[in-house]
């Protein structure tokens, strides 16, 4: 048997609204608990348009086919006036996830903001951010998130001693293989579960992943003998190739895998190793990301 712990980040209006409903009647179909990672504040995401102007995104927007899977309705929202607060157009689908037992964090107050400004945000500023998320999360529940997960696995140290106010019992902020608790001037702070599996937008279209073998393709990197962390995007896999998922999940069965919140995950218990973690670049996404440390 092969475990792997499923999340699903939710950064967008468009996501919430129409990925998040079909994301969960899909996994009451096929009797699976995951994780929910939602933005809950303005959705800005349009103004990663900017980002074109660098080769590496604007490959990646082409090999995606990015117009088509997200719709102009992301890749033009807050550009030309302040992006709508998701938690107040929609806390009645926020709550769907939670109503139907899955595990819910915290994403982002504003995804775009944090993903493209961390490096220039001061302590304070990044204080402000996952407090903003946080309230307004904890208010559309009832009850506090109890783990959380960077924008864009964009994080680093400071806003690791930033997030040890919130005590939540995890962080995913970061891509690795293993769970470990980081050193952040020489402290341990919060355990991290990181993501150990590329994401649709990374390597659809490179090196011969079509629509036809990808699910396979994913499916073969979960072993039994390592941490499995999956992540896929309301965006996409809720919405633009819910299908594919739909089978990804058929496919799974048959192979014996089975999906768990992140929290579920053995690795969690037990004895977490030290770690650390550094910003790295990884194949198929622009800039940065924060990465566990060989």
């Amino acid at each position: 048997m092969i475990t792997v712990g499923l999340r699903i980040d939710v950064d967008t209006m468009r996501g919430t609204r129409e990925g998040v409903p079909a994301l969960v009647k899909l996994f009451e179909k096929h009797a699976i608990k995951a994780t929910f990672f939602m933005s809950v504040g303005p959705d800005n995401m349009g103004r990663h348009l900017w980002r074109l102007l660098k080769p590496q995104f604007f490959i990646k927007m082409l090999r995606s086919n990015a117009a088509n899977l997200y719709g102009y309705d992301i890749l033009l929202r807050g550009t030309a006036w302040p992006g709508q607060v998701i938690g107040d157009a929609l806390p009645h689908i926020i709550r769907m996830p939670h109503e139907a037992g899955h595990e819910m964090g915290l994403h982002a107050w504003d995804h775009y903001t944090w993903q493209a400004k961390i490096d220039r945000m001061s302590n304070a500023q990044l204080e402000r951010h996952v407090r903003l998320g946080y309230d307004k999360l904890t208010n559309i529940l009832g009850t506090p998130p109890t783990c959380s997960a960077a924008a864009g696995w964009r994080c680093h140290d400071r806003a690791l001693q930033v997030k040890e106010a919130f005590r939540f019992r995890y962080n995913s902020d970061c891509r690795g293989t293993f769970v470990f608790a980081p050193l952040v001037n020489g402290a341990r702070v919060t355990p991290q579960i990181p993501v150990t599996l590329p994401t649709y937008d990374e390597i659809i279209g490179a090196n011969g992943i079509t629509h036809d073998n990808y699910n396979e393709t994913i499916l073969a990197l979960c072993k039994p003998d390592q941490l499995n962390v999956y992540t896929i995007h309301a965006e996409v896999e809720g919405i633009g190739q819910l299908a594919m998922f739909d089978r990804f999940l058929d496919q799974a069965k048959q192979r014996g895998i089975s999906f768990v919140p992140l929290g579920a995950l053995p690795q969690l218990r037990g004895v977490v190793p030290d770690g650390h973690m550094i910003g790295e670049v990884t194949e198929g996404r622009e800039g940065w990301v924060a990465a566990q440390a060989a």
